[in-house]
């Protein structure tokens, strides 16, 4: 059961980040998010990755992987688009 509400939270968390991502590509614009705080994001969310591996949590490994990948597409379009 543990486990198992480990990956509703993990799901629902990493859900959270698909909105801001899907925006930014349709939109082709990412004005209003702020880099470092995706990049404080990324650097938070790798650790956890980290610590995941360390203790063998499925969830925190999943979630934190996929998490990382949304953050890191999010950071390349931010880049991309909105050189200024």
């Amino acid at each position: 059961m543990t486990e198992l509400i480990g990956f509703i939270a993990a799901a629902l968390t990493t859900i959270a980040y698909l909105p801001q991502m899907i925006k930014i590509i349709k939109t082709r614009s990412a004005k209003g998010v702020s880099l470092y705080m995706y990049l404080v994001m990324l650097t938070g969310v790798v650790l956890w990755l980290i610590y995941g591996l360390q203790v063998n949590s499925m969830p925190v490994i999943v979630a934190n992987t996929v998490t990382t990948i949304f953050i890191f597409i999010i950071i390349i379009y931010k880049l991309k688009f909105d050189k200024n």
